[in-house]
């Protein structure tokens, strides 16, 4: 590895961590000695590269630098190709524009040994699927919703066809093999629920945030599903 590749990717595995990491870990890593890694952050650090920390408590990368392009290896490169394939085949209108857009960024800055990954993958998603039911609302409705954290208002039917209409905390929207799903808290059950889009006739904000942090909603979403898969799969004692 030339030092110039070296210190670049020393700022790459910076940029990935939120917390302080020791030397130790750094050189292990970059498969460096120590000496040298405390020579290389010195060097970033009179580039103008905002690393803060100190030996033996560990070093991070503040904001605040530009960054150049990302370095990624042949695995690297394939994985975003084929997550972005996926979004393309899976997303709506707005998402599969912007994975087009974000594989063409990524192509312009590949280094020339990551390009043939790139065009040329070893990896690949498997067939679109068989398309997905039309939506009413569109999904851009309830996209800003989620990002507002607004309590939205919505006319629902369930798969019998049965009418209600909900207050639901919209958290995610969740893209499956052939439906689309809303993540939400709904006040009318008292419970996180999923709602396919293809059966919302309307959709409004309300008006108000809903209370709490989304991120945290979605933990003690995500918690409640591994519970229940886990229970699902526990023997019967009886």
């Amino acid at each position: 590895m030339s030092r110039t590749t070296r210190l670049l990717t020393l700022l790459q595995v910076l940029r990935g961590k939120s917390r302080p990491v020791t030397a130790a870990t750094l050189a292990s890593e970059l498969e460096i000695s120590e000496r040298t890694l405390y020579r290389d952050i010195a060097e970033l650090t009179a580039l103008g590269a905002p690393i803060f920390g100190e030996a033996g408590v560990g070093y991070v990368l503040r904001s605040g630098l530009f960054l150049p392009p990302l370095m990624l290896n042949a695995d690297e490169t394939e994985a975003i190709v084929l997550g972005l394939r996926y979004v393309d085949q899976r997303g709506d209108e707005v998402l599969s524009k912007a994975a087009a857009n974000a594989l063409a960024k990524i192509a312009a800055v590949l280094a020339p040994e990551a390009q043939d990954a790139l065009r040329n993958p070893t990896v690949l998603p498997g067939p679109p699927g068989y398309g997905y039911p039309e939506n009413v609302v569109p999904l851009s409705v309830i996209r800003q919703a989620i990002r507002d954290q607004s309590k939205l208002n919505i006319d629902y039917a369930d798969a019998n066809k049965v009418p209600s209409q909900r207050l639901i905390w919209p958290l995610a929207l969740g893209f499956l093999n052939e439906v689309r799903i809303i993540v939400a808290w709904c006040e009318l059950r008292s419970a996180y629920r999923t709602f396919r889009t293809d059966r919302i006739s309307a959709a409004n904000e309300q008006g108000e945030r809903y209370p709490g942090r989304r991120s945290d909603l979605l933990r003690i979403w995500r918690k409640q599903m591994q519970l229940d898969e886990a229970g699902r799969f526990t023997p019967d004692k009886n």
